[in-house]
């Protein structure tokens, strides 16, 4: 569920109007409840409760500090993937021993940083890794915990550029040297391996791809064990997809994620084993929304252009990904209300700053608002100040409340990150 519903005829972000929120902020800008965030957080982690699991938050799903935090306090670990995100989450309070450290390319700086910070493992997804991950803790005198995530050759999610578990993917080590490098790891100076992770992509909602992958994973674990290995953790890592289409009066409830922990459960039955989960986009999506003002109507013979003040630098998925976000007027539409068909695009310089075609909805003028729902994950996180546009702010509301989380940027920030060249 999410808690964006309209009170008195006016879209709100739990007790905040969205009206209120553009007057005093601007637009474009992102909106996050921190209820659903708890909500979504505790749901996940109650289903996994019984499975003796660490829930690892994703932090590239939506790295806001504020967001951050507020999983924190619910005792949140992170998935990180980047040393700025291992920052990012020891600043919002997630101790170094909640934060997993994934990703195909991490530098020897960023895996030194690691080791100095004493995070809980490193999913190490290459042989040189493994290798340069050994020498960096072992000059150090240290055994850095790690486990070697292996790609199960199933691959899943709801786009060709978010599957991750394909054999054509670049993650992970292949299935058919897993066992090798296990027994390597096991005789390195500077690593402790600890088990194995998997993951094989984002927006999965159908589990028959994550059963066949894990029990894969779980004949190479009990492979491992009858060899004389310690495998005591298995990370199957995240991508629980979440709905992206909704009706006005919206509601949805759990029955997905306890689906999932059901499934987790039959497939690992009898394995004495610490379990890792890395949720994002299921705990974030929902909860967040893109806040923007339409600019303009343009009338064309065979359809009508509405040009909203946010672009695909604010929000990428549409054109990256073809993503599908419901639009929602901020003031509440009557039944009869009339509609229309529109093409909403942005003001980006490129006839991809299209966020839908042919989209049916209530008709609207210069000057309204409405919102892109479930923009909660890989929204602003994956922004950018393309076209040169200031990066727009981030606003959590609790209940009564809401705080600017990250403010706009500013013309004089922008190009102040530029450095003038010395001949100039």
């Amino acid at each position: 569920m999410h808690h964006f519903d309209y009170l008195d005829g006016v879209l709100h972000a739990e007790g905040v109007s969205l009206e209120k929120i553009a007057a005093e902020v601007g637009t474009p800008t992102y909106v996050y409840s921190s209820a659903t965030l708890e909500r979504h957080f505790t749901v996940f982690s109650e289903a996994l409760k019984p499975l003796n699991a660490h829930v690892f938050y994703a932090v590239k799903a939506n790295g806001n500090l504020g967001v951050l935090m507020t999983l924190a306090r619910l005792g949140a670990g992170a998935d990180t993937v980047s040393e700025g995100e291992i920052r990012k989450a020891l600043a919002a309070g997630i101790p170094a021993s909640k934060i997993v450290f994934s990703g195909v390319g991490k530098t020897p700086a960023e895996l030194a940083f690691a080791v100095d910070a004493g995070i809980y493992q490193v999913n190490v997804e290459s042989e040189g890794e493994l290798e340069a991950l050994s020498a960096i803790a072992a000059a150090k005198g240290k055994r850095q915990a790690a486990v070697l995530r292996v790609n199960p050759e199933v691959g899943a999610g709801g786009h060709a550029k978010i599957t991750t578990g394909d054999a054509a993917n670049k993650f992970g080590v292949s299935f058919a040297e897993a066992e090798r490098l296990y027994a390597k790891a096991a005789n390195m100076p500077g690593v402790s391996i600890m088990g194995l992770a998997t993951h094989i992509g984002s927006q999965v909602t159908e589990f028959s791809a994550y059963r066949e992958a894990f029990l894969k994973i779980r004949g190479v674990v009990e492979n491992l064990q009858k060899q004389g290995h310690k495998v005591e953790r298995l990370d199957l890592g995240g991508g629980v997809g979440v709905p992206y289409e909704m009706s006005y009066p919206y509601s949805h409830g759990p029955d997905t994620v306890h689906a999932y922990a059901d499934m987790v459960k039959e497939v690992t039955a009898g394995l004495d084993i610490e379990l890792g989960f890395e949720p994002g986009r299921v705990i974030a999506g929902n909860a967040g929304i893109l806040l923007t003002r339409v600019l303009y109507t343009n009338q064309r013979a065979d359809r009508t252009f509405l040009v909203v003040d946010a672009g695909m630098n604010d929000l990428v998925r549409p054109a990256m990904y073809e993503a599908y976000h419901e639009i929602w007027p901020v003031k509440q539409p009557a039944a009869d209300a009339p509609r229309a068909t529109y093409d909403v695009v942005g003001p980006i310089c490129e006839s991809g700053d299209t966020f839908t075609t042919g989209r049916d909805l209530p008709v609207l003028k210069q000057g309204d608002l409405i919102v892109f729902k479930t923009a909660g994950a890989y929204g602003a996180t994956m922004s950018s100040t393309y076209n040169q546009r200031p990066l727009v702010p981030e606003v959590l509301v609790k209940g009564p409340d809401y705080a600017v989380t990250r403010p706009r940027q500013t013309y004089e920030e922008l190009i102040g990150l530029d450095r003038k060249p010395g001949w100039f």
